[in-house]
């Protein structure tokens, strides 16, 4: 039997980069790529980060019932949507799995999986140091939107309120000002859990 770890945080907490770190570090582990309608950022691969598709691609998930988790998001560009679909990626019978998720997605994975199969990892870091990575991100992007930062930041305040932490059962968090500490201290727990659980599949 194995289990999901979630990783999550606001935006240019780091999540990105410890994930990448742990999947390095612990192969066993599979990922699972959501899917979203926005536009492929530079960089990102279809299938690796998130699977690009259309609006009808998610409608047609949806009337399947295969929706586990879906998200929308009012940016300056328009509506974004992300969701978690139950097409055989995961299978806990055979492997445990590290995936990158939001507050409310973690909330909706747990509940189709069950509590005791989902591992939350909450990484913060101070909101002003957030702000300076994802303008220094941002310039790095071909066509920067500024204003994309601040719409993106103001939600996270309310998405990760420590009203809706605490109602999601998240009382731990992971800081990430040392990215090698942080990452270190997650993969000893996600380690530790994985020779708890290993035993019961054999």
């Amino acid at each position: 039997m194995g289990k999901i770890y979630c990783i999550m945080g606001k935006s240019s907490a780091g999540k990105d980069t410890i994930f990448k770190e742990i999947r390095e570090r612990l192969p066993e582990l599979l990922t699972v790529a959501s899917y979203t309608t926005r536009p492929a950022r530079e960089g990102e691969r279809d299938g690796t980060e998130y699977f690009f598709v259309s609006e009808d691609t998610l409608d047609a998930f949806s009337r399947e019932g295969k929706i586990i988790e879906l998200r929308t998001y009012n940016t300056v560009h328009g509506q974004w949507k992300y969701a978690t679909i139950d097409d055989g990626q995961i299978n806990l019978d055979k492997s445990g799995y590290l995936i990158l998720g939001t507050l409310e997605s973690y909330k909706k994975i747990r509940e189709y999986y069950g509590k005791e199969n989902v591992t939350p990892f909450y990484i913060e870091v101070e909101d002003g140091e957030r702000l300076s990575r994802s303008i220094e991100r941002e310039r790095r992007q071909e066509a920067p939107s500024y204003a994309e930062i601040c719409r993106r930041f103001l939600a996270d305040m309310e998405d990760f309120s420590e009203e809706k932490l605490k109602d999601a059962g998240i009382t731990r968090r992971y800081y990430n000002y040392d990215k090698l500490q942080c990452t270190e201290e997650i993969v000893k727990e996600i380690v530790e859990d994985i020779r708890r659980w290993e035993p019961l599949r054999t």
